[in-house]
């Protein structure tokens, strides 16, 4: 730990409240689709077709209403009503408009390591949206540098590592996915904290347990400060 100069925390879901939202959405899209196929495998086809829009659209809210979109026009055959198209434009705009919910002991954990590192805030996602949740969660100004990506792998991790001028060992990160925050991280040979969320997308779930020694299983962001302080 002595190593460390540079600590990274993810944001959805790590500083503030994301995925429930997105499940809420998945939600009522599954309840407007049941008159085409089962709960199941609405939610079955929505998660394949937003999977196969990922390097299109990317991740964040706005890649979730066009895959809900053609998702929609496929399990109905195209015969599906415009009322339910803008009703699922809709529920994608009532989700932009959620509030900002940190995290318990997240802003407590900001204050008493800054000064003492250089702290950034690394994720992935739609980068306006991305910006608006940071600007509404006033939690911008305990960051030295922000970092939004398409994607969260080893190469952006490099190019992350190489920005701040610093070897892997000197390097961080602090997160809910263990795809998407700790494993890359490790691999570089980075330290990482995985932090979990009882919210998980399916997308983002490995069945792969963890044994490094640069790596620290969390049940709460709080308890980074027992290995930080």
């Amino acid at each position: 730990m002595n190593q460390i100069k540079v600590i990274a925390f993810d944001a959805d879901d790590t500083l503030w409240v994301n995925e429930p939202y997105f499940r809420e959405t998945e939600d009522k899209f599954c309840d407007m689709m049941e008159d085409y196929l089962p709960y199941h495998s609405v939610a079955r086809e929505l998660l394949q077709t937003e999977i196969n829009n990922l390097t299109l659209y990317g991740y964040g809210i706005k890649s979730m209403t066009l895959s809900m979109i053609e998702a929609a026009l496929q399990m109905s055959d195209k015969t599906i009503r415009p009322e339910a198209i803008e009703r699922i434009i809709q529920i994608g705009k009532e989700m932009l408009d959620k509030p900002i919910e940190l995290l318990d002991g997240v802003e407590e954990v900001l204050q008493a390591l800054q000064g003492k590192y250089r702290l950034v805030m690394a994720t992935k996602g739609d980068l306006l949206d991305q910006e608006r949740k940071l600007n509404k969660s006033g939690l911008a100004g305990y960051f030295h540098h922000i970092e939004i990506v398409s994607e969260k792998k080893e190469p952006n991790y490099e190019k992350l590592i190489q920005h701040l001028d610093i070897p892997p060992q000197e390097f961080l990160m602090i997160g809910n996915s263990l795809k998407s925050d700790i494993m890359p991280v490790l691999n570089l040979g980075g330290h990482a904290f995985h932090v979990p969320y009882h919210t998980t997308w399916a997308y983002e779930k490995v069945d792969s347990k963890i044994d490094h020694p640069q790596f620290r299983q969390l049940t709460n962001i709080s308890e980074a400060l027992k290995y930080l302080s």
